[in-house]
C-alpha cells in the first residue's frame, strides 16, 4: 500500500500567508519562506504554495518567492496561481517547483492540460478543482473561489483525468476553514472513480479528521493549511497518530 501524504498549504497574498474561512475573511498566517522550512523538518510530504490572487490580479506567480522556498526545503513543491501558459510551467520548474497547479485558466480553456502534460510529464500537473455545494450539486468555481463555472465537479476531474492531469486536488469551499472535518461523500466518490491521485482539502481541524478521510474516503493525500499554520497540529504528532490508527505513513 503506497503510504498517504500530509500536504500543508501556503495561500499567498501579497508575499505573506493568509487564511480564510469559506475562501473569505482572510487572516495573516506568517511568512511563507519560514513556515515552508519549518513543514519539511517536520516531515510534511510535500507542500503546495498557491498565489491566490494572481489569476485575479491578471499576473503570474512570484518566481522570487518560489526561489526562497525552494532553497529552504528538500520535499515536492507543488506551485499554483496565474497559470496560464508553458511559459509560466518552465519559469516554475526553473524556479524550484516539481510540480505546478492549474484551476481557472484550465477551466477557462480545457486543452491546456494536455498541453502541459505533454510538455513536462503529467506527473507535474495538479487539477485543482474548488467546488461549492448549491442546490445538491458540487458546482465548480474559479478565480479563488469567485466564479462559478459551468462545470460540475466529477465530469470535470474525469475530464481533467482523461486530458492528462496527473492529480487532483479538491477543495470543498463548504468546509473551507471550518474545521469540521473534510468532505467525506465527495472525497470518497472522486477516489473510486478516478484512476490518478486524489488530494483531500478543506476542513481539517483536529487529527482524526485525517484518519476518517484516510480510513473513510480512500483519498490519496490530505491538504490542511490553518491547523498547521497557528501550531494547532504537529505534522509529526499527526503521523504517529495515523500511524497507530493503521493508516500508512511515511515517518
Amino acid at each position: 500500500m503506497l503510504a498517504k501524504r500530509i500536504i500543508p498549504c501556503l495561500d499567498i497574498k501579497n508575499g505573506r500567508t493568509v487564511k480564510g474561512t469559506n475562501f473569505v475573511q482572510l487572516k495573516d498566517a506568517g511568512d511563507p519562506v519560514e513556515l515552508a522550512r519549518i513543514y519539511s523538518e517536520q516531515g510534511a510530504d510535500e507542500l503546495v504554495f498557491l498565489d491566490i490572487t494572481a489569476t485575479s490580479d491578471k499576473r503570474k506567480p512570484l518566481i522570487s518567492l518560489v526561489e526562497k522556498i525552494a532553497r529552504e526545503i528538500n520535499i515536492p513543491f507543488t506551485v499554483g496561481g496565474g497559470i496560464s501558459r508553458t511559459e509560466d510551467v518552465k519559469d516554475l520548474l526553473r524556479a524550484g517547483a516539481d510540480k505546478v497547479s492549474i484551476n481557472s485558466a484550465a477551466v477557462q480553456r480545457p486543452e491546456l492540460i494536455g498541453e502541459l502534460a505533454a510538455k513536462f510529464g503529467k506527473q507535474c500537473i495538479v487539477l485543482a478543482i474548488d467546488a461549492n455545494l448549491l442546490d445538491g450539486r458540487w458546482k465548480v468555481f474559479t478565480h479563488g473561489g469567485r466564479e462559478e463555472s459551468r462545470y460540475e465537479l466529477f465530469e470535470w476531474a474525469k475530464e481533467g483525468e482523461k486530458l492528462g492531469a496527473g492529480e487532483i486536488l479538491f477543495t470543498a469551499m463548504t468546509r473551507d476553514g471550518t474545521k469540521d472535518g473534510f468532505e467525506p461523500e465527495a472525497n470518497k466518490r472522486l477516489a473510486q472513480m478516478l484512476r490518478i491521485p486524489v488530494i483531500a482539502s478543506g476542513g481539517a481541524g483536529k487529527m482524526e479528521h485525517f484518519s476518517d478521510v484516510f480510513a473513510k474516503s480512500g483519498v490519496d493525500a490530505a491538504l490542511a493549511a490553518s491547523v498547521f499554520h497557528y501550531g494547532e497540529i504537529k505534522i509529526k504528532d499527526l503521523k504517529l497518530k495515523l500511524k497507530q490508527d493503521g493508516i500508512s505513513v511515511r515517518i
